[in-house]
């Protein structure tokens, strides 16, 4: 494809010229007056908030500028991402002010306000003359694009290292939860199941000893032998359940969910629209979020209902919310049920976040890629 065909068309290239006027003028201003008024007040902490505030309206108007040109002149322009919600007010600052893309955007807003004066000017002048439109206004409005492709368009190797530092990180607190899911199966055998059989074993001694002796004691004894060994049967079995539940990989999220509601003392409605199946650790990933979110909503939310609902995005995620109306307060807390939920989300790249206001609802949402 030659350079020529890359142009924008003529009608196209004059709306961009025209309509872009008034949208660098409103993020140049608010953003000069900002910067200034922050960078004048950051003597008395004021000013602090206020430059944090031009951060983010900085990535938002260049957000803006983005879709524009993407809209109209065809430039290949996707939206920033925004900062991960669950790493505190904090570092989320700093993560935004330090960021080099937030800075690009700004030296953008700067540059961009004269030369769409200059842009406005040629658009109206080309109204009346035709053929100064049909050849002038697109070539102005592509170099104006190129502009944003150079300020505004991802900086590769930032985010491929961006990206490799949350993946050594998710990967970090995946084997941390990984080790705490270990300890967990380890006291559960050591605590349930071990001493149950051990109880078998010396029963079923007693009982030995007795048998000739003592008939009616020795069959007590391999009674409650038997009893016990029926205990432990069941407790390895709800541990192996806890582990990987069977009827999810039988039959799947939908039924594996329904039986978690189903155990559930708070009335749960489940709505689960994942097709197709995906992958199994997310699956899993998914159930135990669900049951964790359950468990802690039976214990703690005071709640009279709640909604599962899990479905695939269209950027290929399965997404899981749960919702309850109960009293609210709940939070990603280190070495909380939450945050090892949020632990284990990150095992597979997913994101988890918890809107819980006080007096509630609880909207538990977990965002997992089906991807890697």
């Amino acid at each position: 494809m030659t350079e020529q065909r890359r142009y924008p068309h003529p009608a196209a290239a004059i709306a961009y010229l025209l309509g872009g006027f008034p949208l660098s003028l409103f993020t140049f201003v608010v953003t000069v007056v900002l910067v200034c008024v922050g960078v004048s007040t950051v003597i008395i902490w004021v000013g602090v908030g206020i430059l944090v505030g031009a951060a983010v309206t900085t990535r938002a108007f260049g957000n803006a500028h983005r879709f524009w040109a993407r809209t109209l002149v065809g430039a290949d322009l996707p939206a920033r991402p925004v900062l991960p919600s669950d790493e505190g007010v904090l570092r989320q600052w700093r993560a935004l002010l330090t960021d080099a893309r937030t800075w690009r955007d700004f030296g953008y807003l700067m540059l961009d306000f004269p030369l769409s004066v200059f842009g406005f000017a040629l658009g109206v002048a080309s109204i009346p003359l035709v053929p100064l439109a049909i050849w002038v206004a697109p070539r102005y409005a592509w170099l104006h694009s190129r502009l944003a492709v150079a300020l505004l368009s991802p900086d590769r190797t930032a985010d491929l290292t961006a990206k490799a530092e949350r993946l050594q990180a998710s990967r970090a607190r995946g084997v941390d939860a990984a080790e705490a899911e270990r300890r967990r199966i380890e006291r559960d055998l050591h605590d349930g199941a071990q001493q149950r059989l051990v109880a078998v074993a010396i029963g079923l001694g007693r009982a030995k000893g007795k048998l000739d002796a003592d008939p009616d004691t020795a069959r007590a004894l391999i009674d409650e032998a038997h009893a016990d060994a029926k205990l432990a049967v069941a407790e390895l079995r709800d541990l192996a359940r806890g582990i990987y539940p069977a009827v999810l990989g039988d039959r799947g999220l939908d039924a594996a969910l329904s039986a978690l509601a189903a155990k559930c003392p708070v009335p749960v409605e489940v709505s689960v629209q994942v097709e197709p199946r995906p992958p199994a650790a997310v699956e899993s990933t998914a159930y135990f979020i669900v049951g964790e979110s359950l468990t802690n909503i039976a214990k703690h939310a005071n709640a009279s209902a709640v909604w599962v609902k899990v479905w695939r995005s269209d950027s290929d995620q399965v997404v899981v919310e749960v919702t309850d109306d109960g009293g609210g307060g709940a939070a990603l807390r280190p070495g909380g049920g939450l945050s090892g939920l949020a632990d284990r989300a990150a095992t597979i790249d997913g994101v988890m976040t918890v809107v819980s206001p006080i007096g509630g609802p609880t909207v538990i949402r977990a965002d997992l890629p089906c991807v890697w």
